[in-house]
């Protein structure tokens, strides 16, 4: 047999620079590769693993509906989209779900919502919508999203580029309600910016946006594909800022680490400019997709999970501060989210992501010289207590 590690490199795309791990199974917060190693998922799927993987509510809603019905398209009705639609905005507090499938295409979602609000409802010139975004920010892929990036290596050789963006310093509120004029239809923000390092905006800034984009006319739209959802601490980064904004973009976790499964979750007045042909998914919404959904909302609504990780935030953090003296330079947690930047002197993220695959433990490298840590919502204090000591081996053979 061919090892798959050939074939992948033979025949796929190079579009990722994986660690040098090949994961044969998983259970719970941990993996094991081809050889029989096991390791501490602190990945968890860039947090589409929230709780875990295989978890027994979720295989079982997976299978269930397996032996029903997968795939109807949107042209019929089913009977799993209803309960979904409206389970989830519940939890969200909204009365309107619009489900994709992948983050970029509900934030692609998001983004034609607003310009066709903009137009139909405020009254922006047909043609002339702009939505202010945050720098540092990463909402996807598509040709439109990476239009506003500032990430050159996704950006660049890319054009041309989707024109009607304007990007402001994150964490800046004065500078983002100074970019507002009468073409402003919508503010698209990470509550916490995850790919950036799990940058956490200072004390007041998402309400002073809610408030400029009240007194505006504008919506605020907030990218909670990777905070959301337990995470952060709370069903939505958004609600420890004590901050609701008009419409959320869901992902990852939503699918439970079983599906894609993505959605758009706003009010009624705002989804209702949507209608019948102006936008639309195959697999948007399907059987299968919306079983899983109900599933995960399941597991949330009680917010055991949710309390659960901001009970762990402190706990997290105190176990990792005392690695400053082993080469952390810069160190953020948000609910059971860390962001650790290394001393560019011992090596960049990937050196200790690769030293930390050795001693056990996964984790992903980003900008640099930062790595971000973000376990599935069912670790132990243990398991965290053991992530410490690996880590602190990885830092120490890094300086060795």
């Amino acid at each position: 047999m061919i090892d798959p590690v050939t074939l992948e490199e033979q025949y796929g795309a190079h579009n990722y620079h994986p660690l040098p791990v090949t994961i044969a199974h998983a259970e719970g917060a941990w993996v094991t590769d081809t050889g029989g190693q096991r390791y501490l998922d602190c990945l968890a799927g860039y947090s589409a693993l929230n709780f875990g993987h295989r978890h027994p509510a979720l295989i079982a809603a997976a299978t269930a509906q397996l032996g029903r019905v997968t795939l109807t398209s949107r042209a019929f009705h089913h009977d799993q989209l209803g309960p979904f639609c409206a389970e989830l905005a519940a939890l969200s507090g909204k009365d309107a779900v619009l489900p994709m499938n992948s983050g970029a295409e509900a934030v692609e979602t998001a983004l034609k919502l607003a310009r066709r609000w903009g137009y139909l409802v405020k009254g922006v010139p047909d043609g002339r919508a702009t939505i202010i975004v945050a720098d540092g920010n990463f909402h996807g892929r598509t040709i439109s999203i990476i239009s506003f990036s500032g990430d050159a290596v996704a950006h660049d050789n890319y054009g041309p580029y989707t024109p009607g963006f304007r990007s402001v310093p994150y964490g800046d509120a004065a500078a983002l309600e100074a970019a507002i004029d009468d073409t402003t239809v919508a503010v698209l923000l990470e509550p916490v910016q995850g790919e950036a390092g799990v940058i956490v905006p200072p004390p007041g800034y998402l309400a002073a946006v809610r408030e400029a984009c009240t007194r505006n006319d504008v919506l605020m739209i907030a990218d909670e594909i990777q905070s959301g959802l337990g995470r952060a601490g709370a069903t939505f980064a958004s609600q420890r800022a004590g901050v609701v904004p008009d419409a959320y973009i869901l992902g990852k976790a939503l699918g439970g680490g079983i599906v894609a499964l993505s959605a758009v979750v706003t009010d009624r007045a705002i989804m209702d400019v949507i209608t019948p042909g102006t936008h639309g998914s195959t697999f948007g919404g399907n059987p299968l997709a919306a079983a899983v959904g109900r599933a995960v909302v399941e597991l949330l609504a009680p917010g055991d999970l949710q309390q659960h990780a901001l009970d762990l935030e402190p706990a997290l953090r105190e176990r990792l501060e005392p690695l400053r003296a082993h080469g952390l330079v810069g160190l953020r947690v948000h609910g059971l989210w860390a962001g650790l930047d290394l001393d560019p002197a011992l090596g960049t993220g990937r050196d200790l992501c690769e030293k930390l695959a050795d001693h056990g433990v996964l984790a992903k490298d980003t900008h640099g010289s930062t790595i971000r840590l973000s376990p599935p919502l069912t670790v132990t204090t243990t398991e965290l207590d053991w992530l410490t000591e690996r880590l602190t081996l990885a830092l120490k053979s890094l300086a060795a």
